[in-house]
Parts: C-alpha cells; sequence; structure tokens
C-alpha cells in the first residue's frame, strides 16, 4: 500500500489543482462566467476585469493556496508515509497541471502564474518571496504583467538551485518540475509573448489592445 501513497498523493493534488476558482469564486459571487469576457482565461487577472477587486483577490488567494497544500502537506508530513523529494516534486507539478488542464472544467484552465507561484512557497517559503519580488521588481518598472510572469518563471528554477546549502538542499527532482513549470508557463503566454513582440500588450493599469 505505502508504494501507491506517491501516486495517490500525486492524484489529490491534480485534482485539487483541477478546481478552477475564478470560475468558482465568480458563480459564487454572482458574477459573469471568466471564460465569456475578456481574455477568457480562468485566472485573477481576468477576474479582475469584472470590476470585482475583491473577487480577484480571493482567486489569487485560493490559486496559489491550491499551489501551496499538497507540497507543503507532503513536505511536512510525507516521511511518515514514504513521501520524499520526489513526491514534493509529483504533487507540485500536479497541482500546476491540474490549474493548467482541470478535468472538472473540460481541461480549460488558467495559465497558472499564482498556483504556481503557491507551489515555490511550498517548497520554501524564502523561494516564493524571491520569485515574487522578481515579479514585483519586473512589473513595477515595465507594467507587463505578463513579463514579469515569464522572468520569474525563468528565475525561479535558478534560485532554487542556487541556494542549495544557503537557505535549502536542492532535490534534482524539484529542480527538474520547476523547469517543466517555467516552460509551461511559456507555452500558456504564447499569445502574450507575440503581443508583447509586437508591442501590443497591456500594460498594468490599461485596457486590452486590440
Amino acid at each position: 500500500m505505502q508504494d501507491l501513497n506517491p501516486l495517490l498523493a500525486t492524484l489529490a493534488a491534480y485534482l485539487l489543482g483541477s478546481l478552477s476558482f475564478a470560475v468558482i469564486v465568480s458563480r459564487t459571487m454572482g458574477l459573469a462566467d471568466p471564460r465569456s469576457y475578456g481574455s477568457k482565461n480562468p485566472g485573477a487577472t481576468n477576474v479582475l476585469r469584472s470590476g470585482s477587486k475583491a473577487a480577484a483577490a480571493v482567486t489569487l488567494l485560493l490559486d496559489a493556496l491550491k499551489g501551496w497544500l499538497p507540497v507543503a502537506l507532503v513536505a511536512w508530513y510525507g516521511e511518515r508515509f514514504g513521501l520524499r523529494g520526489g513526491t514534493v516534486a509529483l504533487v507540485g507539478l500536479a497541482a500546476f497541471l491540474g490549474h493548467l488542464y482541470p478535468v472538472f472544467f473540460r481541461f480549460q484552465g488558467g495559465k497558472g502564474v499564482a498556483t504556481a507561484l503557491g507551489v515555490l512557497f511550498g517548497v520554501h517559503w524564502g523561494l516564493g518571496l524571491a520569485a515574487a519580488l522578481t515579479w514585483i521588481i519586473i512589473a513595477f518598472f515595465f507594467r507587463y504583467s505578463s513579463l514579469a510572469s515569464l522572468v520569474a518563471a525563468v528565475f525561479a528554477p535558478t534560485y532554487y538551485l542556487f541556494g542549495d546549502g544557503l537557505a535549502w538542499y536542492a532535490d534534482r527532482r524539484i529542480a527538474v518540475a520547476l523547469g517543466v513549470m517555467a516552460l509551461l508557463l511559456f507555452w500558456r503566454h504564447r499569445e502574450n509573448i507575440g503581443r508583447l513582440v509586437q508591442g501590443r500588450e497591456s500594460k498594468l493599469g490599461q485596457g486590452r489592445k486590440k
């Protein structure tokens, strides 16, 4: 039975990640389905376009929480169930994939920035903080949310590897999972990348450019 524990933990993380809180929160608060307006992306940024900052904030928090929770639980209690570093990598990646391709919502999910950040905080609070600060710095100077997300995605695995021996012990399997997440973030932001290159990407505080 213990051999099944990593598989069960990974499946549970994926199912948790598949809860599209942008849709759930919008329905609960009587707002339009975020897949029906704006970028049609079920994420906190698009929920903000509904005009409800509260709904966007709750969505952001819950999307991050579903990335953090499975990683933190395995990190804290995994050893007694035979769940080690490899399972931390698996559940983090599974929660992230659940957000991108949610089984409960026809596999049509968001871009995964908040959930990825939650995973990073689950691995180590210092790693999550470093990635969050990177996002804030890039967003402050360049005013592009997508660019800030992409830069933070690139730096997250780098921070993890360079933090080995300083703030945490770097597990190669977790590093690979973070690298895969970064690649998937780039893939999910491919349209944003195209608009950035063409100079048509909307800046923070602006409406979406045509």
